[in-house]
């Protein structure tokens, strides 16, 4: 039986390693924190990554999470710019990240069954990496066929593979995010100010899950006080959070690294952290994980079969760090005319999306 090594347990990670369990791989999860879980707050899964999840066997997306009712873009005032049906957007299932990872990690199995299970080693930190012809060594112990890095923005793993690489690169914005236990009777959406934005959408037991982002220089630390003005229901959901997290945005530097190096495979943000303003990065990092175990169940040769994923997902998620951050100078301009110019753009193609799904 082949073997694998996942390094971080993320929604990226665990993914990764229910697909190659399938596949028939032995697989052991590395986490550098001291318990498997998942922090955070609620996550868009769009339908291509709920279906490669329902491909693996994972059960209950649907269920355990609520599709965002249709919604739109507004103004800091509340008027409307245009609204999502307009725009003839997707919609996602909206699950908190928690609740996503769970149901992933439920797919581990007993590793001491008969067929087999994901050994999971929490604590672990992974500080060396050695491969050769016939494997990979991690901390000069642990052995595997392949090695899987799912381990983040910052990943070590990376950092040794391609020193040179520069890395994350800052975006300029600060996201808050939080949950709020409120009754709001609201589809939801995004508020785009000059320099400012914020988005709220409901999750599965009632609760709202919101972020909001602003400009401003990285490690600055403050509260969301600046949308306390904006409409309702935005300064409700705020005042009803208990816990407020804040975080700076980092991308990865373009051009992107190849996402294959001998038996080592970049997967999630570890291969191409993106900002959020696409709602895609956990999604891509799913897709990064289907993608790998078709290409390995398909292809019986390794180094094809790696070839062929990093054909694959180097392109596709290359397009989308570029388009999300392309979204994010948009959202966060603090120009008055171009914010106008921008609101202006938005409402007339949201008409004309509208004519034209009525003819």
């Amino acid at each position: 039986m082949r073997t694998a090594i996942v390094v971080g347990a993320g929604i990226g990670g665990v993914t990764a390693a229910v697909a190659l369990r399938r596949c028939g791989w032995r697989v052991t999860v590395l986490e550098r924190a001291p318990e498997l879980g998942e922090v955070g707050a609620g996550i868009s899964v769009w339908p291509s990554a709920v279906a490669v999840l329902e491909g693996l066997g994972v059960k209950g997306v649907e269920k355990a999470s609520v599709r965002a009712k249709p919604a739109g873009m507004r103004k800091p005032d509340g008027r409307w710019v245009v609204g999502a049906a307009e725009l003839g957007v997707e919609i996602p299932v909206m699950i908190h990240r928690a609740q996503l990872h769970d149901l992933i990690t439920a797919e581990f199995g007993n590793p001491a069954a008969e067929s087999g299970g994901v050994t999971v080693c929490t604590g672990y930190e992974v500080v060396d990496v050695q491969q050769d012809r016939d494997g990979v060594v991690v901390n000069g112990e642990l052995r595997a066929d392949l090695l899987v890095a799912a381990d983040g923005v910052r990943s070590v793993i990376r950092q040794g593979l391609y020193p040179d690489y520069q890395g994350p690169r800052y975006s300029g914005v600060s996201a808050f995010r939080g949950i709020a236990d409120v009754a709001v009777d609201d589809g939801g959406g995004e508020t785009w100010g000059r320099g400012q934005l914020f988005g709220f959408a409901r999750l599965i037991d009632g609760r709202f899950y919101w972020y909001g982002t602003a400009n401003q220089p990285p490690g600055t630390t403050g509260e969301p006080t600046a949308f306390t003005s904006w409409h309702e229901p935005i300064p409700q959901l705020i005042s009803a959070t208990e816990t407020v997290l804040q975080n700076d945005i980092y991308d990865l530097t373009l051009p992107l690294v190849p996402f294959v190096q001998g038996r080592i495979v970049l997967l999630g943000d570890a291969a191409h952290a993106m900002t959020p303003y696409l709602g895609r990065g956990a999604c891509s990092a799913i897709e990064d994980a289907g993608a790998l175990a078709r290409h390995l169940e398909s292809t019986p040769d390794l180094t094809a079969a790696l070839t062929a994923y990093d054909a694959e997902r180097r392109p596709a998620t290359t397009k989308l760090v570029k388009r999300s951050r392309s979204i994010g100078r948009l959202s966060q301009t603090e120009n008055k005319l171009l914010c106008t110019l921008r609101d202006g753009v938005f409402r007339i193609g949201g008409k004309l999306m509208s004519l034209r799904a009525r003819t």
